[in-house]
């Protein structure tokens, strides 16, 4: 009976020292991807990937754009005027 206890006690402090040695290199390994500087910025000519959707209050075309050169670039003109950014209904 003394035996068994103690074996079963020995499990235990040994998965809860696997579950310590996992659980501080998850927060680590989380502190130094927070610590990492971000990534540079493309160059000046490439495109980056967008995901936004404009309408015309005139007429009411809708576009999406895809790529861009800026991170926020400027609306799209259509029927002289600027288009408004609209919310994806699905995506």
């Amino acid at each position: 009976m003394i035996v068994a206890l103690s074996v079963g006690s020995v499990v235990w402090f040994l998965m809860g020292l696997v579950l310590m040695v996992v659980l501080w290199r998850t927060g680590m390994a989380m502190l130094q991807a927070l610590s990492a500087p971000p990534a540079p910025p493309p160059e000046p000519g490439e495109l980056r990937k967008m995901n936004m959707r404009y309408r015309c209050e005139v007429c009411g075309v809708e576009l999406k754009l895809t790529l861009a050169p800026d991170e926020d670039p400027p609306p799209p003109k259509h029927c002289l005027e600027d288009m408004t950014v609209v919310a994806p209904l699905y995506d």
